[in-house]
């Protein structure tokens, strides 16, 4: 390949590279949800203390099964806004510029994104669930529901455990290429990768190339 070639081939992956920032569309997006959401779950939080303590003071009780009931349900607001807030953040580290929250947060690549969204989902169905199961309307409904929502759960783990093996698995045999691409992305403004020969010769094949050197 000559050096025009080299030129063109340069200039088009820095452009599709620039394509990331696109990215920031749905980052805004999802934030405006993620603090939509706190609002409104506060706002329901708020109106749900008022109404507690007007019923404790006017009729002497404060709603008890509906007083918990209500409050499962902020929570589960608060946790879908916890959700897209993860995403928000998660994307905007991942294809925009890297941020000290997400790796705070253990939000370093795609997959630690899914884990920790999946961890979140679980809690936000065991609250679902534990909102059934306060109100204790219909139990063969609700054997049904929980052994459904069992599945669900039994499946995202699952997927996240694989995802976590996937992971370890690449720490393992590659362990700095994420971070030199980062590193060369985020701070050198260098969109074009190149494969080094490091890269190429895997750490186990290296690993059984000594062996078979020190038996010989």
């Amino acid at each position: 390949m000559n050096n025009e070639q080299h030129s063109r081939a340069d200039v088009i992956g820095a452009i599709i590279g620039r394509t990331r920032y696109v990215v920031i569309i749905a980052v805004v997006a999802v934030m405006l949800l993620s603090i939509s959401l706190f609002l409104l779950g506060t706002i329901s939080a708020v109106q749900s203390v008022i109404r507690a303590w007007r019923e404790l003071f006017t009729q002497g009780n404060s709603g008890g099964t509906e007083l918990v009931v209500e409050t499962l349900a902020v929570i589960g607001v608060m946790l879908r806004a916890v959700v897209f807030y993860i995403i928000g953040v998660g994307l905007y580290s991942l294809f925009i510029k890297p941020l000290n929250l997400t790796t705070a947060l253990g939000v370093e690549t795609l997959a630690d994104l899914e884990a920790k969204v999946i961890s979140v989902v679980v809690v936000i169905l065991a609250v679902r669930f534990l909102q059934e199961f306060v109100q204790w309307r219909q139990p063969v409904e609700l054997a049904y529901f929980g052994f459904t929502m069992a599945v669900v759960i039994a499946a995202l783990v699952l997927f996240q455990y694989n995802g976590r093996r996937g992971k370890e698995f690449s720490k393992t045999n590659s362990p700095d290429v994420v971070k030199r691409a980062q590193k060369e992305m985020f701070q050198e403004d260098k969109e074009q990768r190149e494969v080094r020969p490091d890269e190429v010769t895997k750490p186990a094949d290296q690993a059984g190339g000594e062996s078979v050197a020190g038996r010989a």
